[in-house]
């Protein structure tokens, strides 16, 4: 590395920047999801990229999907004459859909534009930004917190599993893909729940011992960390919760803790209770 400039490749920075620009224009689309909503996420995800003739068009020949390893087709997409009618029938029953949970409103047209395949190139990631624009309408602003696209990115193998799942001769079954769609929300939506729980524990915290800087041990921040999820620490769950540490030295924890007035005790004997300073 040497003082040597490092640089990224060009079109990994091209898709982020683009992928911003997706974000900025779901957060300012107005209305009725159209077919010119579609376009324009293509172009925005694809320029710099794709020769600009095939930015926002659809496809105009017949393509196949491919198994990248063994080259074998495994999907073969709508003929393009059909592409702008199916298409339309999508936009017509996304719009007129409005008892369906968000969520799988959201996974349905995911799936049905990765197979209707407008598009030459990028149909996998103009489909996760409409869905996410799906949901976004719906209340589900789910773009501040985390990415779909990252998020499948990371489970790569899985994704396309579930979507190679649905099959024809199985009348489109989209229950597999549905249930992988729904269960990628689910863990995201509770790693954010997570954060923001901890987030909050932090600052009741803080607010308790008045905004300032107190040093502690990694141990006495295990403890108070236990006792802000538990609700208090007693003598018998000492061992469970530090399992090498002898009962002396978490009592002399305990009572640092005390001191600082971080924590406070209730009751005299081996079932007193620690909890948070009020």
């Amino acid at each position: 590395l040497e003082g040597k400039e490092i640089v990224g490749r060009e079109r990994d920075i091209q898709e982020v920047m683009n992928y911003r620009g997706v974000l900025r224009f779901i957060d300012e689309t107005r209305g009725e999801i159209t077919e010119d909503t579609i376009k324009t996420i293509h172009r925005l995800t694809t320029q710099k990229i794709l020769p600009p003739g095939e930015c926002g068009q659809f496809r105009t020949k017949q393509v196949v999907v491919k198994n990248s390893s063994t080259q074998e087709i495994v999907f073969r997409p709508p003929p393009a004459i059909e592409v702008p009618y199916q298409i339309e029938d999508l936009l017509v029953w996304l719009t007129a859909e409005k008892e369906m949970h968000p969520v799988l409103k959201a996974g349905i047209t995911h799936y049905e534009l990765v197979r209707i395949h407008p598009f030459l190139d990028g149909n996998g990631r103009v489909a996760r930004a409409l869905s996410t624009l799906v949901l976004f309408k719906e209340g589900y602003d789910i773009k501040k917190f985390f990415s779909l696209e990252e998020h499948y990115d990371k489970d790569a193998t899985r994704y396309y599993e579930a979507l190679q799942s649905v099959k024809p001769e199985e009348n489109f079954d989209l229950t597999g893909w549905l249930e992988y769609f729904t269960q990628g929300l689910a863990i995201e939506l509770t790693r954010i729940k997570e954060k923001v729980q901890g987030l909050s524990r932090d600052l009741k915290l803080k607010e308790k011992i008045g905004g300032a800087q107190i040093a502690l041990s990694e141990r006495q921040m295990k403890i108070v960390d236990y006792i802000q999820k538990v609700g208090f620490l007693q003598n018998k769950q000492f061992g469970e919760l530090l399992p090498m540490i002898s009962e002396d030295t978490i009592l002399r924890d305990l009572n640092g803790l005390v001191k600082k007035s971080i924590i406070k005790k209730e009751g005299k004997t081996k079932a007193a209770r620690y909890i948070l300073q009020g």
